[in-house]
């Protein structure tokens, strides 16, 4: 199955469509379900956006395997275990490996998706947070693809197998309009980054005991996006500390929001909600 995931251009269509019916709906007197498509229309924009940074770059593509070569024999030096040593663990398992494949096309988009609408639904409070989060944190990873480095599956001597080529699952073939998504983002990995936003939401907002199970997200993905040869650790390392640094973000502009609004004597808001304090649902 060729091409799993949606181009920024039919991102971008179904954003636009989505958002004229969350209209409709609201018109209709049904303002929730409006709301909700509204956001949904928001976050496939924001998806689209994040492909179509894809094709741009402030440099060329040619010293992009270099670069990735770089950061593949700094993790040989540091001792971090083989990529390839772990994909090969999987390689003789055909559907293990079809699984990996679908779970890194498929499960990134459609877990933060469902996130969003749980928030908005039933733990208002804590969505502006997790949304801001969410945009910062892929704005900055976008910023830093500017800078073009070839994935471990594009490396001539790391060993490594295009899983999702093999079995014609890949993300990475033509788009409409003879566009492809970008091959040279590897730096940093925008899937890990998404999914451990996942994992602290639900774990900080949620009450069940079954809210733990999150975890595996987080776990599962690492481990596609190093197997099917899509990344190296050191995009996951990254990705991980633009998330820290979008957290400190959002904490150091609700204090200065706060240090203003008192200075200018108006009433405080309710506590802009954090990570450390986000409140328990009650649902």
């Amino acid at each position: 199955m060729q091409n799993l995931t949606l181009s920024w251009q039919s991102a971008g269509a179904l954003s636009v469509a989505v958002y004229a019916g969350s209209v409709l709906v609201r018109r209709s007197g049904r303002a929730r379900a409006g709301l909700v498509l509204r956001e949904a229309a928001t976050v496939v924009a924001l998806f689209a956006v994040w492909q179509f940074a894809g094709q741009l770059s402030v440099m060329g593509t040619d010293d992009a395997v270099a670069r990735g070569q770089w950061i593949w024999d700094t993790e040989r030096r540091l001792g971090l275990p083989s990529e390839a040593a772990l994909q090969r663990w999987v390689l003789p398992h055909p559907l293990l490996v079809e699984s990996a494949n679908y779970y890194y096309a498929v499960m990134h988009f459609g877990v933060m998706i469902a996130l969003l609408v749980w928030l908005f639904l039933w733990h208002r409070e804590s969505y502006p947070w997790v949304r801001g989060t969410l945009v910062l944190v892929t704005a900055m990873s976008l910023a830093v693809q500017l800078i073009p480095v070839a994935p471990p599956r594009l490396l001539p001597n790391s060993g490594m197998v295009d899983t999702a080529a093999q079995y014609g699952q890949s993300v990475y073939g033509a788009t409409i309009g003879g566009l492809q998504a970008d091959s040279f983002s590897a730096m940093p990995s925008v899937h890990v980054a998404w999914c451990v936003l996942v994992a602290v939401a639900v774990v900080r907002v949620g009450r069940s005991r079954w809210r733990w199970l999150i975890l595996l997200h987080p776990l599962i993905t690492v481990s596609v996006v190093l197997v099917t040869a899509n990344h190296y650790w050191f995009d996951g390392l990254a990705a991980v500390a633009l998330l820290l640094l979008s957290y400190l973000l959002q904490w150091a502009a609700g204090r200065a929001a706060a240090h203003w609004r008192a200075r200018a004597g108006r009433p405080l808001p309710a506590p802009a909600e954090q990570p450390d304090d986000i409140p328990v649902s009650t649902a």
